[in-house]
């Protein structure tokens, strides 16, 4: 029998994933491209807690980060825009009041950061081991995002 937290982890991931399908149709042409990770952005202690353990129970931290772990799940979860299996669970913080974000993997992203970046609602975030644009939009409570290169390669994965 699944739990009632589990259900609840699973359908915040579809949401998340599938708002950020819209938000990303509404502004780019990408069409059809798949997710390949998510994060739940937690909204108090008490969700992050319950949501982290119910990830734990799903799959295996892939990476810590200060701001809550990354798992590789055993089973992917079906969204609208694919298989998912790397989720985060990330803290509350206040300077987040999104639900989440969802990573696409973009075909090729050199074109796509030529033709989106500068435009209203993009941002080039740079790392030291990837690039991603971030793309947002106040009538979504969700973020899109395009990593360069897609985080399952940056992890090994």
């Amino acid at each position: 029998m699944i739990k009632q937290s589990s259900v609840s982890f699973i359908s915040t991931i579809f949401s998340i994933v599938k708002d950020a399908v819209a938000l990303k149709d509404k502004h780019t042409a990408e069409n059809g491209v798949p997710v390949n990770y998510a994060c739940i952005f937690a909204q108090s202690e008490v969700e992050y807690q319950e949501m982290d353990k119910v990830a734990a129970g799903m799959g295996r931290v892939v990476k810590g980060t200060k701001m809550g772990h990354v798992y590789l799940l055993e089973q992917a979860i079906e969204t609208v825009a694919g298989p998912l299996r790397i989720v985060k669970v990330r803290k509350p913080d206040p300077a987040r009041k999104e639900r989440g974000d969802a990573d696409f993997t973009i075909r090729d992203y050199p074109a796509f950061k030529e033709k989106y970046l500068g435009q209203s609602g993009f941002k080039l975030i740079e790392k030291s081991d990837m690039e991603m644009i971030e793309l947002a939009d106040p009538e979504f409570k969700v973020l899109a995002y395009f990593s360069y290169p897609i985080l399952s390669k940056v992890l090994g994965l």
